[in-house]
């Protein structure tokens, strides 16, 4: 039976929890998160969730991902999602953290399951200067939450962000992702109680785009 673990024994995440998308097969590898990776999920979830809370005047909920309908290939990777609907997090705006086997991710996060999702884009298109404004530049935009790729928002001109969220606003299965990436060598993913301040205020900057689209 696991555990959550206490302030002093949490320590972040190690290459053994990164490792765990190696694992060949489904169950061997279902066994590995829910041993490795979901009693920090809980932990850092429960103390995320009342941060958010706080930040965005809404009661918020811990959602842990349990890849119910695999019955064959195991999942490349796996996360925890916190937003303001007890039953699931998909439809709506949510705050991510997560694992693949070569990263850590924070997003905030609106996927396609979203049914507001091209009106939030819509809204977002009208405060254009001020979503941009928002996301530091050392920060990541993604298009696709089932792909690692992203894109550094440096990289990005005003146009990219249009073009990004028109798409996200006409394109059904479009999705907007926005956040940080952190390598799996990172010393800093060793350090919990640094890896909790990070991710707090990593949402705490993302917070006006939450209040955006949860005006919606």
């Amino acid at each position: 039976m696991t555990t959550t673990p206490t302030t002093s024994a949490f320590t972040g995440f190690e290459q053994k929890d990164f490792d765990t998308f190696l694992i060949e097969g489904l169950e061997q590898r279902m066994a590995a998160i829910e041993e490795r990776i979901r009693p920090k999920f809980r932990y850092l979830g429960e103390k995320l969730a009342g941060d958010i809370a706080v930040q965005a005047g809404d009661e918020m909920f811990l959602h842990i991902a349990k890849h119910a309908r695999r019955t064959v290939n195991p999942p490349k990777d796996t996360w925890l999602a916190i937003c303001n609907n007890k039953r699931g997090y998909k439809a709506h705006p949510h705050f991510q953290l997560g694992l693949f086997d070569d990263h850590l991710f924070l997003w905030f996060a609106l996927i396609y399951e979203a049914p507001n999702k091209s009106k939030i884009a819509s809204v977002y298109l009208d405060h254009l200067d001020e979503v941009i404004a928002a996301v530091p530049s050392d920060y990541a935009l993604s298009l696709d939450h089932m792909k690692k790729e992203s894109k550094a928002v440096s990289e990005m001109s005003k146009q990219d962000w249009v073009n990004a969220l028109t798409r996200l606003r006409d394109v059904q299965k479009a999705e907007l992702l926005i956040g940080r990436h952190l390598p799996a060598g990172d010393p800093l993913l060793h350090d919990g109680d640094a890896l909790y301040k990070l991710a707090q205020d990593t949402y705490e900057t993302l917070m006006p785009l939450y209040r955006l689209a949860a005006s919606v």
